[in-house]
């Protein structure tokens, strides 16, 4: 008797917190996620939501949460507003509130396991609010700004590529300021030369919001150990090493990284680096510039709501040795060539010096390209996010495309 009592103390209580059949509410208590919401009306299934990070941690423009309750049949309508808190971070933007279409893409995410993604139809702007319906397959539902990448994904990803891959290693590129492991993963056959194998960097997500980065690294990673030919040839020719989320904080806390206080990862490319992560990833360059090694370094990001298409950043061309240059040059021409759709790499790539940010020198690329031998290349792609192409599956494709021109890129390299 006592047992059953027991029982029935601790059903009723989890029982009482479901929602009703047909009752919806929003929970953001998981890994990643974030969002405020402004109001919920259960009768009209109508949910408005404004992004929950803390500007101190970043952009406020990332959002992502699971609606329990909704029936199948049932329409949602979701209503994103921006945050009204100003901006504290060291940009320009600096006392202004972020613009409303940093947290308003076209299409959003959706997911009804929380595993698989798809993008919903697009919304409509009204009343400064972007309007989105969704129907219900009963069951939860996960909506988000876009196709989220947790750690737990990045952990999971390179412990089964190393598990898949012969030669490859899952490791702890450090432990964030946090207290977090950053998973990474090298690419290295063992053999006499590897010492003198010219080495690929690859590192995605210093910008936590950015979440259309670490797929487009998925997509890389899961190419170059895969069984294509041409991935088994580089994996041969060259040490990898692949880091899928650098914020990692901030992506496990649903922040948005960018402008964080003390100090954005990408502007923190210096002689004392505030993030482990950098501070760790320097360490290694560091290493493989001295060796005369690093042959090639990509840093991925996404990049404004307005931009359709992926793109390059690269080094102002005075800061370029002539082979630098060269080398520069055919690294693009293949990647146009490779990069070919469905989401096409721009005509030209765009450049990151003074003009564009006092602290041009900080940032990744451009600091690797200070540390690098002469032929080595540094760049930044930026992918487009707030197209219909934007999808898991659409950056899982350039990112094999991207690792295809890389593949022809180190065949004839040039040092």
């Amino acid at each position: 008797m006592r047992l059953l009592s027991l029982t029935v103390a601790f059903l009723v209580p989890a029982l009482l917190a479901r929602p009703a059949r047909g009752e919806i509410s929003v929970r953001t208590d998981f890994e990643g996620a974030s969002g405020k919401v402004v109001s919920l009306d259960k009768a009209s299934k109508t949910v408005r939501i404004t992004p929950g990070g803390d500007p101190a941690h970043g952009w406020p423009c990332w959002w992502y949460l699971r609606i329990d309750g909704l029936a199948k049949g049932d329409s949602l309508t979701l209503e994103v507003v921006p945050v009204d808190a100003p901006l504290v971070g060291p940009g320009k933007n600096r006392g202004k509130p972020l613009a409303a279409s940093w947290c308003q893409p076209t299409r959003v995410a959706l997911s009804h396991d929380g595993s698989k993604w798809q993008q919903t139809e697009p919304g409509r702007a009204s009343g400064g609010a972007m309007i989105y319906t969704i129907q219900g397959q009963g069951g939860s539902l996960w909506l988000a700004w876009g196709p989220p990448f947790t750690p737990q994904d990045s952990a999971r990803l390179v412990q089964s590529l190393a598990k898949k891959c012969r030669g490859s290693q899952a490791f702890e590129l450090c432990q964030s300021n946090g207290g977090r492991p950053c998973p990474a993963l090298r690419l290295v056959a063992a053999d006499a030369a590897q010492a003198r194998k010219p080495a690929i960097w690859i590192q995605a997500r210093q910008h936590a919001w950015e979440s259309g980065s670490s797929w487009v690294c998925r997509g890389l990673a899961e190419w170059l150990t895969g069984d294509d030919p041409r991935a088994a040839d580089l994996r041969e020719k060259a040490e990898i090493t692949i880091v899928p989320i650098m914020d990692i904080d901030s992506t496990a806390t649903g922040n948005g990284g960018k402008e964080c206080l003390p100090q954005d990862h990408n502007r923190d490319w210096t002689d004392r680096p505030h993030h482990a992560e950098v501070a760790a990833a320097q360490k290694r360059l560091r290493q493989l510039g001295d060796e005369k090694r690093l042959a090639l370094f990509v840093d991925l990001h996404n990049p404004g709501p307005s931009d359709m298409q992926p793109f390059f950043y690269c080094c102002p061309e005075g800061s370029l040795t002539e082979l630098g240059r060269t080398n520069l040059d055919r690294f693009f021409t293949l990647c146009r060539g490779e990069m070919n759709g469905p989401l096409e790499l721009a005509d030209k790539p765009r450049t990151s010096g003074p003009a564009y940010d006092p602290l041009w020198k900080q940032m990744s690329k451009n600091w690797v390209t200070a540390h690098a031998p002469p032929h080595a290349v540094a760049v930044t792609l930026e992918t487009a996010w707030n197209t219909p192409d934007s999808t898991t599956d659409g950056y899982r494709r350039l990112g094999e495309q991207l690792g295809q021109a890389m593949a022809k890129y180190l065949r004839d390299e040039s040092r």
